[in-house]
């Protein structure tokens, strides 16, 4: 967050890029970066915008009838009160007119997570001489970073989850073959109440998926639609946790409930060796400090599905971000299919590691980890992940 202490590592930051400041826009809730920036939240019905620059102090346009949100900003900014449009306006003029800026959008749409800006904004902003560029890099740094406490609760809540994981899997293959009734569903709520007893939360119920249905990458199973786990099918398990004000843990494990087809081994070992490309060509980077985009790391991982014969039911990214807000966070994605990913991985930043392959009416196959790109390593989560399909 913005304050008089960081403010000398935000002002690098933009030295660095070559720009002359950072504008932060907001109204109703549109871009929660800025909010996040800027130290502000709750009921916000006008805009606001807060201008970061290279040198100086930073200023905060803000809404006459909206003042109270301030009250955390820092009394050595600086504040401007407006109530007009014009007023607005003019602000905007004297704070970015003739200077290259950077505001939360993305040229072409490439970024949608960053692309937080309306259109017309950007038309006004530009209209009083400024030149807008993306502060997609900005936001990895400011936004998305991990802190070192951040990091060892992901950590724990990964070792938690990879339990659980492996405990359902277990439950799952002990009630089906003493004949029990056992449904996705239920399942689900088991895991559940596991999270519940290890002090864990989530923002929603797990995915549990059984045969076909994992071919639809965003399963739910409900109390009202549910398929019951039977032999002969192959089971996936996707989970993810948090301990309280922590960093979220995301993984998916694979079974098989009786013996498994030569066709569900085949896919899970394409999946598997995809993760496994994934992992090595980021861990490659990272040890030599580099800062790649992660379109790099999602086509190592696409090229061993392409190889294997699966590339047309691959349709997803290889990972998202994670962040210390969001599961699913606003730094860098390994993507150089929905999105063109352009942003680098920093140090500090987190990600899941994910490719999967959904054949539908027939099976989907994920396998889910978790990588933290640090300064010279990566760290993979959990310590130890999945190899072989679980036999149930």
């Amino acid at each position: 967050m913005l304050n008089p202490d960081t403010l000398p590592d935000f002002q690098r930051a933009i030295a660095d890029a070559g720009l002359d400041g950072w504008l932060l826009y907001d109204f109703r809730n549109c871009n929660p970066i800025a909010q996040s920036v800027a130290g502000v939240g709750g009921h916000i019905t006008r805009r606001f915008l807060v201008w970061i620059p290279r040198e100086g102090m930073p200023t905060a346009v803000t809404h006459a009838i909206e003042q109270t949100i301030w009250n955390g900003w820092s009394e050595e900014f600086a504040r401007v009160i407006y109530a007009s449009w014009s007023g607005l306006e003019e602000q905007v003029a004297a704070l970015v007119g003739g200077k290259r800026i950077a505001m939360e959008y993305s040229p072409g749409d490439a970024v949608p997570v960053v692309d937080r800006v309306p259109a017309g904004v950007l038309e006004m902003v530009r209209g009083k001489g400024a030149t807008v560029v993306s502060s997609g890099d900005l936001v990895t740094r400011f936004y998305a970073m991990w802190s070192p406490s951040g990091l060892a609760s992901h950590r724990r809540a990964a070792e938690h989850v990879a339990r659980i994981a492996r405990e359902a899997m277990q439950v799952a293959g002990t009630r089906v073959r003493a004949g029990e009734s056992v449904t996705e569903y239920d399942l689900q709520r088991w895991i559940v109440d596991a999270f519940t007893r290890a002090g864990l939360e989530t923002d929603h119920p797990p995915n549990v998926s059984i045969g076909a249905n994992a071919a639809n990458p965003h399963y739910q199973p409900s109390a009202s639609s549910s398929s019951p786990l039977v032999n002969g099918e192959t089971l996936l398990i996707d989970l993810w946790a948090t301990e309280p004000d922590g960093i979220y843990a995301d993984q998916t494990y694979m079974g098989a409930l009786g013996t498994p087809s030569d066709r569900a081994v085949d896919i899970w070992q394409a999946v598997r060796d995809a993760r496994d490309a994934a992992i090595a060509t980021a861990r490659a980077l990272a040890e030599t400090r580099s800062r790649p985009s992660g379109a790099v790391i999602d086509d190592a991982a696409r090229e061993v599905v392409r190889a294997r014969g699966y590339a047309d039911w691959f349709f997803h990214r290889t990972g998202h971000s994670i962040d210390a807000r969001d599961l699913h966070g606003a730094g860098p994605n390994l993507d150089n299919l929905e999105t063109r990913e352009e942003r680098l991985l920093l140090p500090g930043v987190g990600f899941s590691i994910e490719p999967g392959v959904y054949i539908a009416g027939e099976i989907g196959v994920r396998s889910e980890v978790n990588a933290y790109y640090g300064d010279g390593e990566l760290i993979v989560t959990p310590m130890a992940y999945q190899t072989d399909l679980f036999l149930l």
